[in-house]
């Protein structure tokens, strides 16, 4: 069994981590970093606690660490835990500069260690269905993708994610999952227009983003909104040969933060009456949505681990991903068309 620590018990731990480690029989949860013990005891009343991730780094002998701390603290955490001999998860965004990934990849290569950053919605339902209409050809040759993240939060909630400052908003808490999931669909565009705005009141962080990633003869639209009160559309693609609709986020998120624990083959399922529609010229059909499951991620990288398989997600992949999001933010401050490569 890998033994495995956890730095930050938010919910970033507590939803998207946590619940996949316990459930994993290769993984042995043996710390958790965090100053909200009193709650970790309730969960996990025999587990070693530790009030910074530092002193859980030094007293603790986990081969495998995974840093949820804010996005500011990524990088000083990650650099310890490399620096410690550790393999280390990174949840994203992975940091909030090139140069900062650069080291840090360095840093892996030169210790002999993993550093894998954690994009789990490649595992999302609605993103495979979409992948695999895409290659099978069913949509033509793709002219136009949407790909939304939207929600009703009209209010804010004082979260450190609204709050300004590196990594805040939800171009950088939100739009990571959306960068990833088009970078893996087509890889980078040739350029990006982006509006990044802060339109909640009291709002000094981004809230709502609108970016549009141009490749020939093909554009694709990023979108987020706090301000999407009904049916939420997730994709829409249109292509040559058709157009495929798909409403509603991917279930997972919902189903762990009420509790379901991912340990049934089919516990991320979507159910029917949330399918996409595929539309043809003169006919339509239902699609359903392929099955999911962030617990592969884990599965990857346990075998990446004692194995030496590929890592489920490479830096190389996130570090693109950042550079596009990067490119994004200076788009919208200088109001025009940025080209993919250009300095952020």
């Amino acid at each position: 069994m890998i033994k495995t620590a956890v730095i930050g018990y938010g919910l970033s731990a507590t939803v998207f981590h946590l619940p996949f480690i316990a459930a994993d029989p290769n993984f042995d949860l043996v710390a958790i970093s965090t100053g909200h013990e009193e709650a970790v005891r309730r969960q996990w009343p025999h587990m070693a606690i530790y009030a910074t991730g530092e002193a859980l780094l030094a007293e603790t002998d986990a081969e495998l660490v995974v840093v949820t701390a804010p996005n500011a603290a990524h990088f000083a955490l990650t650099r310890a835990a490399l620096t410690a001999g550790r393999h280390v998860v990174l949840e994203k965004p992975i940091v909030t500069s090139i140069a900062d990934g650069e080291t840090l990849r360095s840093l892996a290569t030169d210790a002999g260690r993993l550093l894998i950053p954690y994009h789990n919605r490649r595992w999302d339902g609605d993103f495979l269905t979409v992948r695999k209409l895409i290659a099978e050809g069913r949509v033509g040759t793709v002219r136009w993708l949407e790909s939304h993240f939207d929600r009703f939060r009209p209010q804010l909630q004082g979260r450190w994610r609204e709050q300004p400052g590196p990594g805040a908003g939800a171009w950088f808490d939100l739009g990571p999952h959306l960068v990833d999931q088009a970078l893996c669909l087509f890889g980078p565009p040739e350029a990006v227009t982006a509006r990044c705005l802060a339109q909640r009141d009291g709002a000094r962080a981004t809230d709502n983003f609108h970016v549009m990633l141009h490749y020939p003869g093909q554009e694709v639209i990023l979108h987020g909104s706090s301000f999407a009160a009904g049916p939420t559309l997730r994709f829409q693609v249109q292509g040559t040969a058709g157009s495929f609709v798909k409403y509603g986020l991917d279930p997972q998120e919902a189903r762990l933060k009420n509790g379901v624990r991912p340990d049934t083959p089919d516990w991320a399922a979507e159910p029917p009456d949330a399918y996409g529609t595929l539309y043809t010229a003169g006919a339509s059909e239902v699609i359903p949505t392929e099955l999911g499951g962030y617990q592969n991620f884990y599965h990857r990288l346990a075998q990446a681990i004692h194995g030496g398989d590929e890592v489920p997600v490479t830096m190389t992949d996130a570090l693109a991903g950042i550079a596009l999001i990067r490119l994004a933010e200076e788009s919208a401050q200088q109001g025009r068309t940025l080209a993919f490569g250009d300095p952020p």
